[in-house]
């Protein structure tokens, strides 16, 4: 067994007590996107065409997300790589690589395992990338739970307050 880290690629699980397909649609349209994670999530055809905030996001289709906490000049955008419609999803994370979320039931819950990988392994990659997007992703997938399963959102919405975790 090798003793050196792999800083191109790591995978967080939760579970969620909740359907796999209500976990599935909190991945996949605008509105529940922004429920949970984001303070904006545009999602576009690739013919330029904007979805409307109920329709499931598509392989092939283009994404602007902002986040709470972060001005506009902060926006990530990428591309879904894949998109089943029930459980797998995939998608370009700008600079810091691909993720793929894959739903399943265990003990009759859903797993949520998200996987980041193609990380860029130089010093910026391991920083910014593996443990910045771990922790953050850490967090979301938390907030993704504590939402599903009683309601409650718990990103920091106040712009004046900074570095905190949950923002």
């Amino acid at each position: 067994m090798s003793s050196e880290y792999n800083w191109r690629i790591f995978t967080k699980r939760i579970n969620i007590k909740s359907p796999v397909q209500a976990v599935y649609q909190a991945w996949t349209t605008r509105s529940a996107l922004e429920k949970w994670f984001l303070r904006l999530a545009e999602f576009q055809k690739p013919s330029g065409e904007l979805l409307n905030n109920e329709t499931a996001i598509q392989e092939d289709d283009t994404y602007k997300w902002l986040w709470h906490g972060y001005g506009d000049d902060t926006a990530e955008h990428g591309e879904i790589l894949a998109a089943n419609g029930t459980d797998f999803l995939k998608f370009r994370f700008g600079k810091a690589g691909n993720v793929t979320v894959e739903l399943t039931v265990e003990e009759g819950e859903t797993i949520v395992s998200l996987t980041q990988d193609e990380i860029p392994d130089d010093e910026k990659g391991k920083v910014n990338f593996h443990i910045g997007c771990g922790e953050g992703w850490t967090f979301y997938l938390a907030n993704l739970k504590s939402f599903l399963e009683g309601g409650i959102d718990l990103r920091n919405k106040n712009a004046h307050i900074r570095r905190v975790i949950n923002s």
